[in-house]
């Protein structure tokens, strides 16, 4: 699989795959992992759900998927999984990187 920009890696899909639960009853579902990287797509571009790339299905089916893996947990399972390994001896947040609106240090409004 050629990794594109946003997608997961081989290793990374590997260490969440198995957090990933699939219904014994019913239609097969879409490729898990396709539907992952649509959801990390439309979260690190910014774009809406309608601006998904048709490499990735259906916007509405993505929607659901994401909505579903929400609400049963699947993403609380993954994010604790990974923030077991994380490294936070080095984290660092200050107003060097958090930039703030113009608007809250008290510039005029209606400009």
């Amino acid at each position: 699989m050629t990794i594109k920009r946003y997608e997961l890696t081989d290793e990374q899909w590997e260490q969440i795959k198995p957090l990933i639960k699939t219904n014994k009853m019913g239609r097969p579902p879409k490729d898990h992992r396709i539907m992952l990287n649509a959801i990390l797509w439309i979260g690190r571009s910014g774009a809406g759900w309608e601006d998904l790339p048709e490499r990735y299905g259906s916007w509405k089916s993505v929607y659901s998927r994401f909505c579903k893996w929400r609400d049963d947990g699947t993403f609380e399972e993954i994010f604790n999984l990974l923030g077991e390994e994380s490294d936070l001896e080095n984290l660092s947040i200050d107003s060097t990187i958090v930039k703030a609106h113009q608007h809250s240090a008290g510039a005029k409004k209606g400009l």
